[in-house]
């Protein structure tokens, strides 16, 4: 009788079978050892993000006490989030095109020393003036190290399902850190003051500058102009936007310094397009060939409104939280945290089935959505809506934003293509800064110029609602494969699944 064993030491004994075993067991070991190296550039790339986005939702429950502590006004308090997110803007196209020149991962690593040694100086700032320079410094340097690392996130994972999945995790990622970084924030700022939320950064930075040199592959440059011109207008355009936005509330939108301030950026602005007219292709700062991509243009408005409602309504509840429900550092960001999890929750629906929804149908359905539910607190908020109802809704609705974040980004991509990436990332995230920048000024207005916190807050809530709606049909119709594309992939497998 020949038992298992037996046949076992048969086939072991066979011609080549150790070797298959071999072979196959070295293959599987290989593929281990990738994947476990693709994680890690993952980790890498990402605790970039990760390290900025806590920086900007942490500041959503530390605004009272920075201003009790350096004794800043409402304007002083936007200027020390906006100055951020205005140099941050400001730079991103010209980091891209550093990026482009000098190589991905240096420039990468360049953001992220800089951005990790501004966080030191904006923690020991003694007044109000060095913690605006060390937050201006901070967006100089997230400027650098953010269009670097989605492009070479693209170089790691290059495309089909992969990518979708990948991006999904990449933005639960950052989801996640958005969504702890209020109650981290506000555990921070309780316990150890406001300058522990700069101090949490320095780990952060070191660990993703170790793991980047040590595992992510850099990527050549290229000989090409940078367009500083180009980019010195741009950047006193959005300062002048910013000053007029951020000071008109406080001194009167008459008053001269502000008018001054809008005429200036309306000069600023028209120079910046006459120059690029004017400009040859090769010097451009933004490339005329993606803009006349009606996908990629849309693409970047939708990104624009998208964080124009997002982190504008961030801004506003976290002050509205403390202000108008009494609520410590502490409790308004244990209040903030479900309603800002969900977005986890939209990441991983996107990462299991955005490939299959297509971009465009993704984008589109989630805006919408989102929509809906930001309108709708818009008619409810008042005194006696209870928390819980509050945290339902808007933690509801905040899940569609969670699906539309790595839908926009698969949407670009897909119009940029792998050629002009570094550039295709680095002016999406200008526009959604820009938005940023746009949002978080005009909340503090609306929060200043309302007549009362829950005024201001419907009124916020309205401006976000609006602005998702008017993103959502942007996507819908701004977002359709060119006719040929569709006629191709309708011939071959279904029109259905291609992205966008």
């Amino acid at each position: 009788m020949i038992t298992r064993t037996d046949r076992a030491r048969q086939r072991a004994d066979e011609p080549g079978h150790s070797a298959k075993a071999k072979s196959n067991g070295k293959a599987e070991g290989e593929g281990r050892a990738t994947e476990k190296r693709q994680g890690v550039q993952l980790l890498a790339l990402a605790l970039g993000f990760v390290m900025a986005t806590l920086d900007v939702t942490i500041m959503n429950v530390a605004g009272p006490q920075l201003r009790s502590g350096l004794d800043l006004t409402l304007s002083g308090l936007t200027w020390v989030v906006d100055g951020y997110v205005l140099v941050f803007a400001s730079l991103l196209l010209l980091a891209g095109s550093l990026a482009g020149r000098f190589g991905a991962r240096r420039i990468y690593l360049a953001g992220l020393g800089l951005f990790t040694a501004a966080s030191l100086v904006c923690a020991v700032a003694p007044v109000a003036g060095v913690l605006v320079a060390g937050r201006l410094a901070q967006g100089a340097g997230a400027a650098l190290f953010m269009p670097s690392s989605l492009t070479l996130l693209m170089n790691a994972f290059p495309g089909g399902p992969e990518r979708a999945r990948v991006l999904g995790i990449w933005s639960a990622i950052v989801s996640t850190a958005a969504g702890v970084g209020p109650a981290v924030g506000g555990l921070l700022v309780g316990g150890l003051g406001w300058r522990s939320i700069f101090l949490v950064n320095l780990p952060v930075g070191l660990a993703a500058l170790v793991l980047a040199r040590r595992y992510v592959a850099p990527l050549p440059g290229r000989a090409m102009p940078l367009g500083a011109g180009g980019h010195a207008l741009g950047l006193v355009a959005l300062a002048a936007l910013a000053y007029g936005l951020i000071q008109g509330p406080e001194t009167g939108w008459g008053a001269a310094p502000v008018l001054a301030a809008f005429a200036l950026a309306l000069l600023a602005g028209a120079a910046f397009a006459v120059r690029e007219r004017a400009t040859g292709t090769t010097a451009r700062v933004l490339p005329g060939a993606l803009f006349a991509n009606a996908r990629f243009s849309t693409a970047n408005a939708v990104g624009f409104l998208f964080n124009l409602g997002c982190y504008g309504g961030m801004f506003m509840l976290g002050l509205f939280l403390q202000n108008a429900r009494g609520a410590s550092p502490m409790e308004a960001g244990l209040q903030l945290l479900p309603t800002q999890m969900v977005f986890l929750l939209g990441n991983v629906l996107y990462a299991k089935a955005g490939h299959r929804v297509g971009n465009r149908a993704a984008l589109a359905g989630s805006l919408l959505y989102a929509a809906a539910g930001t309108t709708a607190l818009a008619v409810v908020i008042s005194p006696g809506l209870p928390y819980w109802a509050l945290a339902v809704i808007l933690g509801a609705f905040n899940t569609g934003l969670g699906v539309a974040s790595p839908a926009m980004t698969g949407a670009l991509m897909d119009a940029a293509g792998r050629e002009h990436a570094s550039i295709a990332s680095a002016t999406l995230n200008a526009n959604r800064q820009i938005g940023t920048l746009v949002g978080i000024a005009v909340m503090g207005a609306v929060l200043a110029g309302a007549g009362g916190w829950y005024a201001g807050a419907a009124a916020s809530f309205g401006l976000a609602g609006a602005a998702y709606a008017g993103a959502a049909l942007l996507a819908w119709f701004g977002l359709r494969a060119p006719r040929a594309d569709r006629a191709v992939h309708a011939s071959g497998r279904g029109a259905r699944t291609l992205p966008g």
